[in-house]
């Protein structure tokens, strides 16, 4: 069974960090594209990070930029977001999501979410 387990999410001050894990089982992890996604009150979900298969490059969301670094451990199975700087408007649900796409057929898998919360 496929499953997408993400951590880390909590309460946060503005200026503060978090770090969020997404730890997967059930596919070969090391040949999905992983992505971190969010979904903020009354917003679309909008992708935030992503990391790809082959050789690891990165690309963000402009508003996260300097201050989120995505990253990944084949060997754990695991999916990093480090957020850094954290403002009120990163509040959101965080999601893990897996994706690989071949020559039939496009696989996408999704996490449960973990809810970041950034306030004074």
């Amino acid at each position: 069974q496929v499953r997408l387990v993400e951590s880390g999410g909590g309460l946060v001050q503005p200026g503060g960090s978090l770090r969020l894990s997404c730890a997967a089982s059930g596919f070969t992890f090391s040949r999905y594209a992983m992505n971190w996604y969010r979904q903020g009150p009354r917003k679309e979900r909008e992708l935030v990070a992503a990391i790809t298969s082959a050789d690891g490059s990165t690309n963000y969301e402009d508003s996260v930029k300097g201050r989120f670094i995505i990253s990944r451990d084949n060997a754990k199975n695991t999916v990093y977001l480090q957020m850094n700087n954290l403002k009120p408007e990163d509040t959101a649900l965080y999601y893990c999501n897996a994706e690989r796409t071949t020559a039939l057929y496009k696989y996408r898998y999704w996490g449960q979410g973990t809810q970041v919360t950034v306030s004074s």
